[in-house]
């Protein structure tokens, strides 16, 4: 499932992605909605969508 760009919380770069090195990961997340993930240096081509609480998860086994 693909997420298209939309109005709203600004896109942040992730703090593990390496500067100049081309892996660049970008996300946005929004009160309630979808916690949107792309690749920053194709923006265009949408974003993966992440249901807030798997996004959570996901966060919490990167930190153990």
């Amino acid at each position: 499932m693909t997420h298209q760009h939309r109005p709203g919380p600004e896109w942040r770069k992730s703090s593990y992605s390496g500067d100049g090195c081309g892996e660049c990961v970008e996300f946005r997340v929004g009160r309630g909605d979808p916690v949107a993930v792309r690749d920053s240096k194709a923006p265009a081509r949408g974003a993966l969508a992440v249901p807030p609480r798997a996004w959570a998860v996901f966060l919490r086994t990167l930190r153990d």
